[in-house]
């Protein structure tokens, strides 16, 4: 199953990411996971929360831009080559970035991808009986 994440463009300059978090702290969304990649003048920060709708619309009111996209959650061998088995099952899709999500499932590492076409790696992960993160579970995870 696809779960949506939110990505936020914001300045790079002190104080953005912590605002961000306090925006969320003061609506009690609690994020689950995040990335954040930067450039000289901005940053894309990446998030996972439960109530993804109502994130949007509070940090879009603080006058952030918020976009939305799906990504996949994929439980991951936490041994050596574990990744290396997952991405030769995915090597026909085209991943757009991944990062890696601060929790384990069943003694495995969790990794989140973006794909350019998440349908496709979900028919791949199907066919190969791999297993996928529902967006139920992820957000019990501690």
């Amino acid at each position: 199953m696809k779960i949506t994440q939110l990505s936020l463009f914001i300045e790079n300059r002190p104080g953005q990411l912590s605002s961000v978090c306090r925006i969320l702290q003061q609506n009690n969304i609690n994020i689950s996971t995040l990335s954040m990649a930067d450039t000289q003048s901005f940053g894309i920060l990446r998030l996972l929360v439960k109530e993804h709708a109502r994130a949007k619309d509070v940090l879009e009111k603080a006058g952030f831009v918020v976009k939305t996209t799906e990504v996949l959650a994929i439980p991951v061998d936490n041994q050596p080559g574990g990744l290396a088995q997952l991405l030769d099952t995915l090597k026909d899709c085209q991943v757009e970035y991944m990062y890696a999500f601060a929790s384990e499932v069943h003694d495995r590492a969790v990794m989140v991808f973006r794909f350019a076409d998440p349908d496709k790696a979900l028919e791949v992960l199907k066919a190969a009986h791999g297993d996928i993160i529902q967006a139920a579970e992820l957000f019990t995870l501690n």
